[in-house]
């Protein structure tokens, strides 16, 4: 492929709701632009972007994908994102190194919460943004009511630049309202100018609506337009991309991607509004010492790019995908990754096209493309020339909300498992892994159910293990609730010496993360010298707790009184009397089982408000109350028992369609419900008959 000068690059997110048909767009751009021989079909599975075995089978788009293209004397470097929330990493990277953010909106659907949270992203970055309008050639596709939709949700900066002319539900013709010509297109999406309908009054309405836009945008365009002249082709192009560029104006086409219609206009208008990489590709860094600096997006400059993406495979290796901001990324350099300080050896660089790889001896400023085998380089890392070290502002993507245990199918599994999700979460920065001592299971977390079952998925077809999934066992604590004075005695004779030990211990609640210890043994009853092996053998005891076995914590345990045997006294004695009377108290002393209770934030929106705090009241939870928080959305504070949360990631979003989203963290521990004690028990045993 051919280099290109930073304002010959037009770097493009795709993004939008599940089944906008995005991937299907990316696919018709490509083949429109010549660069694909044949229209793939995500349905049969031989689309560009949509590569991965996961993406073949579940028929969605799993990780954002590259496809490269040239338009005229442009070129276009388009990331196809994910739709689905289980997925939504892949559209923070996807949008993170662009310039402009295509949002496709069905006409059948219209604005749906995917095409919000599309535009949200992209207005928080500063991106650029337009809308498509896609399947115009489906039943029921309204363009009119979508316009509509779009204008109420996004505000007035929404400015309709290719409309269709609709008769019997049916697109007659596609009209430019920049050229005010119309155009038809054949069964293989070329198309053919035509004679403008009768509209009425409404494309002069529209027309209107962009000269507005345009004069907003410059003073002296301003001026022409109040004096009445009319703008000419240049000046309302120009209009409109500063327009964009500065976020005042976001235009809508239309078109469909399935018969190629509207396609055409929509690659000139990427071209002629949307902002170039030399324009907006400037960025933010900070130096050493933490200085903010601005990195001009020039090839003259020293080299600053970073990491956007990575792919970890088994056999491949670790592909980096890479934004260079200035400078040029080539062999010829050794660049310092600034989040390590240590020069990093590059391997082969490429230009991606969806799993083709292309080698090229540099990549310009501005432009997207990878590097292979980089070593310690991570999602987020920042490559520089050592002559001037700078980092980007990492992208903070989202926190993994559901979390799953991993069942093993074989045995000496547990090393090939942890090191197949250490090479997943190198490449996927929203999932997390933890191998959890105290309940004995490996968690892995992820956005969704389908997010999860992908790891799975992923795990068995690179690293060859197959795992199950279980509902993670819930840290439970014991503790006891009243004052007792036990009596422990360890007496046994052998052939050679005894052994022997005697303790009167008081246990009582007290308020500590496990057992404080202290000892008022008057007249020497038991020598000084065996404090510390009372206090061991009670500190190995509280490690399981008498119930069910759980940690106990909140246990004051004070030596009073006790004997010796000068000849068979022991360490060892001193501490089994100590198991003893510990087995005694506890009994004794009312135990009861502590359950984790956590710290809720949920944001709903406000219709939604009733049914999460009727859901959390049926899982035991304690809203504290309500606060207006943004987005319009409303946070609810609640105290929820940590038991009850395994699926609440799930009910919000089905609940919310989406728009909810929470955060939970531990708070401390309480006493769990009388009638809740036994099935807590009996798990406890069937956990400890599995091991």
């Amino acid at each position: 492929m051919r280099q290109y000068l930073a304002g010959k690059i037009r770097n493009v997110a795709l993004a939008g709701h599940s089944s906008a048909g995005k991937t299907s767009l990316a696919e018709a751009l490509l083949y429109k632009a010549g660069a694909s021989d044949r229209l793939g079909k995500v349905a049969d599975g031989n689309t560009v972007c949509d590569f991965d075995p996961e993406e073949i089978k579940r028929q969605v788009t799993v990780s954002s994908a590259i496809a490269p293209f040239s338009w005229g004397s442009t070129k276009i470097n388009l990331i196809d994102t994910p739709g689905l929330f289980d997925f939504a990493g892949g559209m923070y990277e996807g949008v993170r190194p662009v310039e402009s953010v295509l949002i496709a909106v069905s006409a059948k659907s219209g604005v749906s919460v995917g095409t919000e949270k599309a535009y949200k992203l992209a207005q928080e970055l500063h991106k650029a943004k337009m809308f498509f309008v896609n399947k115009m050639d489906a039943e029921h596709g309204d363009f009119y009511k979508v316009l509509e939709e779009l204008k109420a949700a996004f505000g007035p900066s929404v400015c309709p630049i290719v409309v269709p002319y609709v008769e019997d539900h049916k697109v007659l013709c596609y009209i430019n309202l920049i050229d005010n010509k119309a155009y038809t297109y054949d069964g293989s999406g070329n198309p053919a100018e035509t004679e403008m309908p009768d509209f009425g009054h409404r494309v002069e309405g529209l027309t209107a609506a962009i000269s507005e836009a345009v004069a907003e945008t410059d003073e002296a365009l301003f001026e022409k337009y109040f004096s009445g002249e009319a703008f000419t082709r240049d000046e309302i192009l120009k209009g409109i991309h500063d327009g964009v560029q500065k976020g005042a104006i976001t235009p809508v086409l239309c078109g469909s991607a399935l018969n190629l219609a509207g396609v055409d206009m929509l690659l000139d208008c990427m071209v002629d509004l949307l902002p170039s990489a030399w324009e907006e590709g400037a960025e933010l860094a900070s130096d050493k010492d933490g200085e903010p600096v601005e990195i001009a997006c020039t090839d003259e400059a020293p080299l600053a790019a970073y990491v956007f993406k990575t792919v970890a495979d088994p056999f491949v290796g670790k592909l980096s995908f890479i934004k260079v901001v200035s400078g040029k990324l080539s062999s010829e350099i050794t660049p310092v990754n600034a989040r390590t300080g240590e020069p990093e050896r590059l391997g082969k660089i490429v230009y991606i096209k969806g799993k083709k790889q292309e080698d090229t001896a540099f990549i310009t400023a501005g432009d997207i493309g990878a590097v292979t085998k980089l070593s310690s380089a991570m999602t987020g890392d920042s490559l520089c020339d050592p002559k001037r070290v700078v980092s980007f502002e990492e992208l903070k993507f989202p926190a993994p909300c559901l979390s799953m245990a991993i069942k093993l199918g074989g045995k000496g599994d547990d090393g090939k498992v942890a090191g197949g999700l250490q090479r997943l979460m190198e490449e996927d920065p929203t999932m997390g892994y933890e191998n959890n001592v105290e309940t004995k299971q490996q968690l892995i977390s992820g956005l969704g159910e389908q997010h999860i079952d992908v790891i799975v998925s992923k795990l068995k077809s690179k690293f060859g293990v197959e795992v199950g999934l279980v509902a993670p066992r819930v840290a439970y604590r014991e503790t006891i609730r009243k004052k007792v004075k036990v009596e422990g005695k360890h007496k046994k004779q052998t052939g050679g010496h005894g052994q022997f030990g005697h303790v009167w211990i008081e246990f009582e609640p007290c308020d500590s993360d496990g057992l404080f210890f202290e000892e008022k043994v008057f007249g020497g009853a038991v020598p000084k010298g065996f404090f510390p092996a009372v206090e061991k053998g009670l500190q190995d005891c509280i490690k399981h707790g008498v119930l069910a076995g759980y940690p106990v914590v909140g246990l004051h345990a004070t030596l009073v009184d006790g004997s010796y045997h000068p000849v068979d006294s022991s360490e060892m004695a001193f501490k089994m009397a100590a198991s003893i009377a510990y087995k005694e108290g506890m009994a004794q002393a009312s135990p009861v089982i502590l359950e984790p209770i956590g710290n809720l934030k949920a944001y709903v929106p406000e219709s939604n408000t009733g049914d999460i705090m009727g859901e959390l009241n049926k899982r035991r939870g304690r809203v504290l109350g309500m606060n207006p928080a943004s987005d319009g959305l409303t946070e609810i504070e609640a105290e929820v028992p940590m038991s009850e949360m395994s699926d609440f990631a799930t009910l919000i979003r089905s609940t919310t369609q989406g728009r909810g989203y929470f955060e939970l963290a531990f708070a401390r521990y309480e006493q769990l419900p009388q009638m809740l004690e036994a099935k807590v028990i009996e798990d406890a045993k069937a956990m400890k008959e599995e091991e």
